[in-house]
């Protein structure tokens, strides 16, 4: 079944597949010679082409966000609905070149006749068929931005080096709503504000799963709803380190963030003691965005200057992997599978982002078995 072919390397050998058969001389022959509608054959050529640039990234994406994972599923789903289409107009060939062989001299006109009537419910068909697939794959290419998949760029070592464009994050709210968190706002400002930690270590708190289920989004919220002010926070910053973790970047980008002041300097001392110095007797959040780094001693090195500062400072981390928050002896804060509907409006929210106004009755189909399909790939 076409749904297990999940992975941009078996679609994009799925589509080559494709792509070989529409552009066969049989096959333009067959469009000619029946009066089909040779557009919708160029249109699905054209669209196919479109999923298959984004292939690449939606296999690197797809173990990380289980809603990508559902995106290659529906895709995979409508390019085997594709072939079908063209195994459908390979079979009704041989078998008419067969049946025609066959036939007795005398029968010649009954079986021309048998032939118009046959093929004209067969090209209604076909155009029915050819449509629908092309709708459906032009309207998944277009959730490329809500699923952030993107082209591969080339990067300057050859044509063959393609590496996806990261796009870093701020503390500016993004998305204006979030859906289904209330409970775990409410439970990281219960932790901002608490007085029960042991003051002697600094206070960190892991928010971990898998991508896509919308920890930044929580993160910016936190950091900018007015309920922080209740904390009394002296220092709030925020750092996105991504998967790069190299020790004196991440410092000088957190000293950054607090100064709003670039620094020069190379050397790793330095950075530290003026660290130390903005942070000493102060108050201070910091938000640690999409931490990837597991090796222990250096986020040390980095946490060395933030144990200055006073007592009830805050670290927000925000990652995929447990191991990240164990080595920072952190708290872990586990978000929870989104409910159905809550699902769907996320959804629906990102499907609307361009110029549609509604989805028709075919786009809500298609959208609500993305919505299910990734709920089969959400931690429960």
């Amino acid at each position: 079944m076409a749904a297990e072919l999940v992975g941009g390397a078996l679609l994009s050998a799925f589509l080559q597949v494709a792509f070989d058969r529409l552009a066969s001389p049989q096959v333009l022959d067959f469009f000619r010679g029946r009066k089909l509608d040779e557009k919708l054959l160029s249109k699905l050529h054209i669209t196919l082409h479109s999923i298959n640039s984004l292939a690449d990234d939606a296999e690197q994406k797809q173990f990380r966000d289980p809603y990508v994972k559902a995106w290659l599923l529906a895709v995979n789903d409508a390019v085997f609905d594709s072939e079908v289409l063209l195994d459908s107009i390979d079979y009704e060939l041989i078998k008419c070149n067969v049946e025609a062989e066959s036939a007795p001299q005398s029968l010649t006109s009954k079986v021309s006749n048998f032939f118009d009537s046959t093929f004209r419910s067969f090209n209604k068909k076909i155009n029915s068929g050819m449509r629908e697939v092309t709708e459906k794959l032009e309207y998944l290419a277009k959730q490329k931005g809500a699923l952030g998949l993107k082209k591969y760029s080339y990067s300057g070592d050859g044509p063959d080096s393609k590496v996806p464009q990261k796009l870093p994050s701020s503390s500016l709210v993004v998305e204006s709503v979030i859906y289904g968190r209330d409970a775990d706002k409410e439970i990281i400002f219960n932790w901002l504000t608490s007085e029960t930690d042991n003051h002697n270590h600094l206070s960190i708190l892991s928010i971990v799963d898998m991508g896509g289920l919308g920890k930044t989004t929580l993160a910016q919220h936190v950091y900018n709803d007015p309920k922080i002010d209740d904390a009394k926070f002296d220092i709030k910053a925020w750092v996105c380190v991504s998967d790069h973790f190299d020790v004196l970047t991440v410092t000088k980008t957190i000293l950054e963030s607090i100064t709003d002041k670039k620094d020069d300097s190379g050397n790793l001392n330095m950075v530290h003691k003026n660290l130390k110095e903005k942070l000493s007797v102060k108050k201070f959040l910091l938000v640690l965005d999409d931490v990837w780094n597991e090796k222990r001693e250096e986020w040390e090195v980095v946490q060395t200057p933030l144990n200055y500062g006073a007592p009830g400072s805050r670290i927000l981390v925000t990652t995929r992997a447990e191991k990240v928050a164990s080595n920072m002896r952190s708290k872990v804060h586990h978000l929870k599978q989104l409910e159905k509907d809550e699902c769907w409006k996320v959804f629906k929210k990102h499907a609307l982002k361009d110029d549609d106004l509604e989805l028709n009755d075919e786009k809500k189909k298609i959208g609500r078995s993305i919505v299910e399909n990734a709920k089969d790939y959400l931690s429960l």
